[in-house]
């Protein structure tokens, strides 16, 4: 990883989740933080103060518009609403920025295409921000189900949930047709770490969810499938105690991750086992994968590299979510195409 030059970020938007992605940005070894907008008067401004105290050199913009228009601003991250995301993204691409996508990219699989397509046509770098595939504990999980020591894959368990507190109350003020509710939130995790564990796309998948007043899911779970008899099993919810995890069971064993949603302290624990009895439990090394993601983002824009998460792999989590959702609002069973 080059150290010699640093990319130049500017985020877009003053959202709760700053406070893992601004000090990330500012400790990273090869990034820089230069600028931060929101259109709430004086927002980004408090931001910067509260999340980085004392940095200075950085513009704080009331406009979204003059952030895009900063020339020393490169790189982007977009952490705005859910139904906001293809939009500002375009915009930031076509005025030659790269872009670090808070997960969801985006809530159709026609956007997911218009901004790989814009991506290409302006020659920048984008990408979904799943951090958590950064961390230690994803790649060795990764590591063990590739080498085959838990044998071949057959069901996959994805659980993710909190309780929702009177600040977060605006995830669920749109329906999910403009993103809001638990599976624009937090499944997007859910169907990602499935997704991640098995060697194909989805088939189908029959869903069920819980609503509120104004359309929004607030527990969803269901089951995809991946084929001969392949599943991915996955529930999400706002009114469950906090979980992160997903655990995955092969032919000759299995494997948990215990915590995906790590502090930057955190000793992450991996469990895993095989059929004639063996058990191991690993405790790996803390990490933060927030600044590992702007690294390795910052690394691609900065030599040239492809990022580790695809927008090829975008599309499918956006397609795998819609087709969860459209089964759970009409009761039935949803072919993925």
């Amino acid at each position: 990883m080059s150290q010699e030059k640093k990319l130049r970020w500017g985020i877009l938007g003053a959202a709760r989740v700053n406070e893992r992605l601004l000090p990330a940005i500012v400790d990273a070894a090869n990034a820089e933080l230069v600028a931060i907008a929101s259109r709430r008067p004086g927002a980004a401004a408090a931001t910067l103060q509260k999340h980085a105290p004392g940095i200075s050199g950085v513009s704080c913009y009331d406009e979204m518009d003059a952030l895009l228009s900063d020339s020393r601003v490169e790189a982007i991250y977009l952490p705005m609403a859910n139904h906001e995301h293809a939009e500002w993204a375009l915009r930031a691409i076509r005025q030659g920025k790269h872009v670090l996508i808070e997960k969801p990219l985006a809530l159709t699989v026609a956007d997911v295409d218009a901004i790989a397509e814009a991506a290409k046509e302006h020659n920048v770098t984008v990408m979904e921000g799943f951090m958590y595939t950064f961390h230690p504990q994803y790649v060795r999980a990764q590591e063990l189900i590739r080498s085959g020591v838990i044998g071949e894959v057959k069901f996959v368990r994805a659980s993710y949930s909190f309780i929702m507190k009177p600040a977060r109350l605006y995830r669920l003020e749109k329906d999910v047709d403009h993103g809001g509710g638990a599976m624009w939130d937090i499944g997007p995790y859910a169907i990602h770490s499935l997704r991640s564990c098995f060697d194909n796309e989805p088939l189908s998948v029959t869903a069920l969810a819980k609503y509120t007043d104004s359309g929004a899911d607030i527990a969803t779970s269901g089951v995809f499938d991946f084929g001969d008899g392949k599943h991915g099993h996955f529930d999400i919810s706002f009114e469950c105690s906090r979980r992160s995890e997903y655990q995955v069971t092969g032919s000759k064993g299995g494997l948990k991750c215990h915590t995906v949603w790590q502090q930057a302290g955190d000793v992450p624990v991996i469990s895993w086992w095989t059929e004639d009895g063996r058990f191991w439990e690993e405790r790996l090394p803390a990490a933060n994968h927030f600044i590992l993601e702007i690294e390795h983002f910052s690394d691609c824009v900065l030599n040239g590299k492809k990022p580790f998460l695809r927008l090829q792999d975008a599309r499918g989590n956006c397609q795998a979510i819609v087709a969860a959702m459209k089964s759970a609002a009409e009761g039935r069973k949803v072919n993925i195409s």
